[in-house]
């Protein structure tokens, strides 16, 4: 129970080197690939569940977006590999390192916005002004419109960011009790372990919930733009 609570948080190291960038590396590594004609039933679902999410995220989408595919698909798996290793015991999730999440939101959401103003300028600037606005609130819808479009990639980092973290404290705080109460009250340890338990399933979708939206809020800016 003395344990720092935040200490699954921390950057590992390997003789005093960062070891993120080999923790970051490692999910692609799990992604099985097929050199045969015909494909097994991992190979097969994984390719159906590939297929169906990027074409959802690209419904919307005309010839220039759908450019965006393999970048968005390839978010999301990454996303989604990176979360579900770090629901393993004594391991690190990059994604709950805000830093991380800022490196990956900022050039995505800057090539969408960039993108919207060398193809379509005209209608990027006319976001900054609704139509229709009465001449006193010009100045300060601007002002408001630029805030909310800047602040676009940091609430897309903190939301994978909070989301992530508190399923990981909340794991953290019910198994130390759940470890403190087996020596005291076996009932109540036997309660507690089964709300572990679907609090473990609950953040095995949140994971994945979490890479869906992140690269679908990412999808929703690119059509903005495109």
């Amino acid at each position: 129970m003395n344990e720092n609570l935040f200490a699954s948080f921390i950057a590992p190291t390997i003789l005093g080197l960062p070891a993120a960038v080999l923790i970051i590396l490692f999910p692609p590594l799990l992604i099985p690939t097929s050199k045969y004609l015909i494909n097994n039933r991992l190979i097969t679902t994984q390719q159906w569940l590939i297929k169906l999410t990027s074409k959802q995220m690209m419904a919307m989408h005309n010839t220039k977006g759908r450019t965006w595919s393999l970048m968005l698909v390839s978010l999301i798996i990454f996303i989604a590999t990176t979360n579900l290793l770090g629901l393993l015991p004594h391991s690190f999730t990059p994604t709950t390192q805000l830093s991380m999440n800022l490196a990956m939101a900022i050039p995505l959401w800057a090539g969408a916005v960039i993108m919207g103003f060398r193809s379509k300028i005209k209608n990027a600037l006319a976001h900054f002004l609704p139509q229709g606005t009465p001449t006193p609130l010009i100045p300060m819808l601007v002002i408001i419109e630029t805030i909310s479009l800047l602040i676009q990639p940091m609430a897309l980092a903190v939301r994978l960011t909070a989301n992530i973290t508190a399923g990981h404290l909340l794991m953290h705080l019910i198994g130390s009790t759940t470890l403190a109460m087996s020596t005291i009250n076996l009932p109540s340890t036997l309660i507690i372990f089964t709300i572990l338990t679907l609090l473990t399933i609950l953040e095995i979708a949140v994971a994945l919930i979490q890479a869906y939206v992140f690269t679908l809020l990412v999808s929703l800016y690119l059509h903005d733009n495109t």
